[in-house]
């Protein structure tokens, strides 16, 4: 039996297109066409989580307080959600699959990181790919991406740019297979759902104070 020839276990993946080129292929075509969710995820295969989880990222960087967490969070967590039961294909609603981002959008994105993605392909590599293949850990994944998209979601002034940045770390540790990567966003997601958790309670507290004294 060849080396091609040999069967690879549920969830192996080799190394496919990185972060850039994935990029580029979705953004070559006309810039005011939507990109269908489902005709994404299809193509992907491995790579398919952190495609959508970065699709649902993208909406945080608008400059629109409220809109962009209100939008992007629900959609972390939906994303969270499946891999925290496991699944092994993303699951997305017929009414999402027909939708998708404005290829201008992918765009914009793709020059605004430019240079970090230069960086990124001389630091990220696949490594302790068993860190993205096992679903236990899969589930620490999604239970963080569950927090920080609920967080995400709440309006805590000035933090949308932040937990997009930081939800990015999950998005390329996904498309580049990169365990080592992914330990990071674990450490950094588990420290801002720690204190972020903390302000907004007590935010939410303040809030409830304030609304009483009024009323």
């Amino acid at each position: 039996m060849t080396p091609s020839d040999e069967p690879q276990r549920p969830g192996a993946a080799t190394h496919a297109a990185g972060t850039r080129d994935v990029l580029d292929q979705l953004a070559a075509g006309d810039p005011e066409a939507r990109i269908p969710l489902g005709e994404v995820m299809a193509d992907l295969q491995q790579s398919a989580f952190g495609m959508l989880l970065f699709i649902a990222v993208l909406p945080s960087f608008l400059p629109v307080p409220g809109l962009a967490g209100g939008i992007s969070g629900p959609l972390v967590m939906l994303v969270g959600a499946q891999l925290l039961i496991g699944l092994r294909k993303p699951w997305i609603p017929r009414f999402m699959a027909v939708r998708g981002p404005h290829r201008s959008s992918i765009v914009r994105f793709r020059d605004l990181m430019a240079r970090p993605l230069g960086w990124l392909e001389k630091a990220v590599r696949p490594r302790l790919q068993s860190t993205l293949d096992s679903r236990m850990l899969g589930a620490v994944t999604g239970a963080l991406l569950i927090g920080l998209g609920l967080l995400l979601a709440l309006p805590i002034p000035f933090t949308n740019y932040l937990f997009g940045v930081l939800l990015l770390l999950f998005v390329f540790a996904l498309l580049e297979r990169d365990g080592l990567l992914m330990l990071v966003a674990w450490l950094v997601g588990a420290i801002a759902v720690v204190v972020f958790g903390f302000l907004s309670g007590n935010l939410v507290q303040m809030t409830m104070d304030l609304f009483q004294r009024w009323s």
